[in-house]
């Protein structure tokens, strides 16, 4: 990311443009009154007008900066005849349609931007690519292991300090009690809750609590991919001795196996959806299974699907039906959501039943 002095400058050198308009730099670190500044002045021209605006430099992109930078703009006072204006490296079109709502004008250093001024001028240009993507330490907080960070403020919306949030995910990692996977560290959670926080979903005051569930869910969605799957057997397995869930759960203990039951068979603990017999199971080793489980290989009518998985995010947060332990509502959310169209409906059952807990927790 480009420091607020590079943005500055670039403005001062006439760097920048935004068609039909050109930039004019009048001055720097602008004070208004007792405690408030601008960090530049400028002019804007398009044919023969002119128009004055007073810019708030952001050198991040993030949802908490843009907000911030808004926040700034809306209850700042003005030098007479200045408009208000936003700088930052990338505006996409969703925040161009927000500046453009609160009558605030926005520019970038990619080509995007809205202008107004009232009763002469409205520009707005989008399209412009990213050029100035995160650089964080953990690329991307809404996948794979780093995803649990998120996932856990769904299962519970507050906690008292990191540490409390490292603890719970360990706590609720069902391959770190039972399969010797290392516990998450405190500073990947950190890591994880500072790029939460930037994008305004969680918040950090006495509480570090979740703000904003549907946007969270939302991220988890688009960023979701299926378990690394190391092997699938589907088999028929005689019931004679006890259900499937029964056998499994014998095996579980005699072999200190941990398993669990896939989110697309876990549906009915949380909504109604008709399925057929087919258990699907995610457990760390299938060879070990096998040796315990009285069943047949076979495709034709199988009743036990066993895939072999150390996705530690499908065994997060498992919850327990007697002995057994199904997938969190969220797994099964995110498995209906990359599903067909019949899947993505009664994703919304889980969506509701998701959001109507937190809001119980936050009661």
């Amino acid at each position: 990311m480009p420091t607020e002095k590079e943005m500055l400058e670039k403005l001062r050198k006439g760097e920048l443009s935004l068609a039909p308009l050109s930039f004019r730099f009048l001055k720097s670190d602008l004070e208004v009154g007792k405690d408030k500044r601008f960090d530049a002045l400028i002019e804007t021209s398009w044919d023969k007008n002119r128009a004055k605006f007073a810019i708030e430099c952001r050198p991040l992109s993030t949802p908490k900066a843009f907000q911030e930078g808004i926040n700034r703009l809306k209850t700042a006072s003005f030098p007479r005849g200045y408009n208000p204006m936003l700088f930052v490296p990338f505006l996409n079109e969703q925040q161009l349609m927000e500046l453009e709502k609160e009558r605030i004008s926005g520019i970038d250093l990619c080509g995007n931007g809205v202008v107004m001024v009232q009763n002469s001028l409205a520009v707005f240009r989008s399209g412009g690519k990213n050029r100035f993507t995160s650089s964080a330490p953990i690329k991307n907080i809404y996948r794979k292991n780093s995803s649990m960070v998120g996932r856990v403020f769904l299962a519970r919306p507050f906690y008292k300090t990191v540490q409390d949030v490292c603890a719970e995910i360990n706590r609720r990692n069902l391959l770190v009690e039972q399969w010797e996977k290392k516990p998450m560290r405190l500073s990947t959670v950190s890591k994880a809750l500072k790029t939460l926080e930037e994008d305004l979903i969680i918040a950090r005051g006495n509480v570090i609590r979740l703000l904003q569930p549907d946007k969270l869910l939302q991220k988890m969605t688009e960023n979701y991919v299926s378990p690394n799957i190391k092997g699938r057997i589907r088999l028929k397995v005689s019931e004679d001795n006890g259900t499937v869930t029964e056998l499994l759960l014998r095996a579980s203990r005699e072999l200190k196996l941990p398993l669990i039951a896939a989110g697309i068979s876990s549906v009915g603990r949380y909504a109604v959806m008709q399925r057929g017999f087919l258990l699907t199971v995610y457990c760390p080793s299938v060879d070990a299974l096998l040796k315990r489980i009285p069943g047949n290989q076979t495709d034709r009518f199988p009743n036990l699907e066993l895939i072999e998985t150390e996705d530690e995010t499908v065994f997060f947060d498992g919850r327990y039906e007697g002995d057994f332990r199904w997938a969190s509502p969220l797994q099964v959310y995110l498995e209906l959501m990359s599903g067909d169209k019949r899947d993505q409906e009664t994703a919304e059952q889980l969506k509701s039943y998701i959001i109507s807990n937190i809001e119980a927790a936050r009661r």
